[in-house]
């Protein structure tokens, strides 16, 4: 089953529906303590500014919770301010910690129109090199996000604005991310979305 995880920053309706067009039984978690056992992949959304976020992950037990889980092998998708919470920090109105699964830190865009709101290009950095999404490069992706994560080790996706490179999906083990709405992406963002999801649960440790 997919759980996403309800922390309060973000809508989950759209991601919840498209996982519903894929065929998936999706649950929402209002507490770290329900994520267990029937738990197949665990989602972190995200709408808003990293720094309120980070302290609602914090406050609800939801940090360490998910921690746990991901450094336990268990499948961990963020979704745009979601993924950014994935890495180890953020310095959005301040320096916040984030969950230090993903090496890095979000920074500020430096592209003249902020935010970066709409559809732009990812061009796949074909690493780690089992997967393979079917989007070829090139492919839109829906954005909205005023903040990145600069193109890392850990870069699977790579998107270019005004000249400058920031890492539209990364991907570790079984904790992946993407810096796009795929659940806003029309049917290629749909597919890409699933896609993941099995990759993840052949990454993740057995249950």
């Amino acid at each position: 089953m997919i759980a996403l995880v309800d922390y309060q920053v973000g809508n989950t309706g759209n991601v919840r529906r498209a996982f519903e067009r894929l065929g998936e039984k999706v649950c929402l978690l209002h507490s770290s303590d329900e994520l267990g056992d029937r738990v197949s992949v665990a989602v972190l959304p995200g709408v808003g500014a990293f720094g309120p976020a980070s302290e609602r992950l914090a406050v609800s037990g939801w940090r360490e919770a998910l921690r746990s889980w991901a450094r336990s092998g268990r499948p961990l998708l963020g979704i745009c301010l979601g993924m950014q919470l994935l890495c180890e920090r953020g310095l959005e109105d301040g320096e916040y910690e984030g969950l230090g699964l993903i090496p890095g830190t979000v920074l500020p865009l430096a592209a003249s129109k902020i935010p970066h709101m709409g559809w732009n290009t990812v061009e796949w950095t074909r690493q780690p090199p089992s997967f393979s999404p079917s989007s070829p490069d090139g492919s839109f992706f829906y954005f909205v996000h005023s903040f990145a994560l600069p193109e890392g080790e850990c870069t699977t996706g790579r998107t270019t604005l005004e000249g400058e490179v920031f890492s539209s999906m990364v991907l570790k083990g079984s904790v992946a991310g993407f810096q796009f709405h795929p659940e806003r992406s029309g049917p290629e963002g749909v597919a890409l979305l699933g896609e993941t999801v099995r990759f993840l649960r052949k990454e993740g440790a057995p249950r």
